[in-house]
């Protein structure tokens, strides 16, 4: 869970702008770090709703495409969220995130290197990587930028998952 004192506390923030967004970054971050995609995807989504504008845009850098608005962000959120916690939980995927803050010099910028590792049933093992650029205004995020996606092994397939084990108890439970 949250510790909701760390989101409250962030809205308290006051002082100069790095300051100010340095604090927020390190407690947001610290929420998603903290959030387990297999126990469900919700701790994800009241971190997103703490500190995210309502306003926010978002890119990245391989699309043309801005997406504006906390509505808009929150359903690619889910449709992220909700098929990765399935496959944690149901699967046998195992998710591993890691992140790493990065020296800026933009006072209401942060800057953050991120790696999810994905590990299937089967052991086989994909490695996300990218970065990320948010600009604050007080303690919401108004801006978001992905960039320098890298990725390692390739995409995990069915193969790597536990689901066969469903099909298997299936089979052993129809009438012949």
């Amino acid at each position: 869970m949250i510790n909701e004192r760390t989101v409250v506390a962030v809205g308290r923030l006051g002082g100069d702008g790095y300051e100010s967004s340095q604090a927020a970054e390190l407690a947001l971050n610290g929420a998603i770090l903290h959030a387990e995609i297999a126990r469900g995807y919700e701790e994800f989504v009241v971190a997103f709703e703490s500190f995210y504008a309502d306003d926010v845009e978002v890119s990245r850098e391989d699309s043309q495409e801005t997406i504006h608005g906390k509505e808009k962000v929150r359903a690619l959120l889910y449709n992220f969220l909700v098929p990765l916690h399935i496959l944690a939980e149901i699967g046998g995927l195992l998710v591993s995130l890691q992140q790493t803050a990065m020296p800026g010099d933009v006072p209401i910028e942060t800057h953050s290197a991120w790696t999810l590792e994905l590990v299937g049933a089967s052991g086989t093992t994909c490695t996300l990587r990218w970065r990320i650029l948010r600009r604050w205004l007080g303690p919401r995020v108004v801006y978001e930028h992905h960039y320098d996606y890298q990725q390692s092994g390739d995409p995990l397939t069915s193969k790597d998952l536990s689901f066969h084990s469903v099909d298997s108890v299936a089979s052993l439970q129809r009438p012949s």
